[in-house]
């Protein structure tokens, strides 16, 4: 739901009574988004797994299936005498 900063100023305790029943109230400024004002997690909530929480409701973000990544089905064969790429950094950080 939209309210304008006025309009929240005047019904305040009506908004925080709708914002702890669950709802998101979004704050204008003359037809422009300025807050988002939400109910705060209990305090029994791990503020962890409320970070965890909140960015996986953002849709460009998944969680990792865990586990170390994989390598190459076919490992780069390096041609003798080559660097390997653990050498090459080495010697660039000198």
């Amino acid at each position: 739901m939209e309210v304008s900063i006025r309009e929240m100023k005047n019904n305040l305790s009506r908004y925080l009574k709708r914002v702890q029943a669950g709802e998101e109230v979004i704050i204008t400024d003359r037809g422009r988004p300025v807050a988002r004002l939400l109910s705060a997690p209990s305090v029994s909530e791990d503020p962890l797994e409320a970070a965890v929480r909140r960015l996986q409701a953002q849709p460009w973000i998944r969680r990792g299936s865990g586990g170390k990544p994989k390598g190459l089905k076919r490992p780069i064969k390096l041609k003798p005498g080559s660097k390997t790429l653990a050498e090459t950094i080495v010697e660039d950080r000198g």
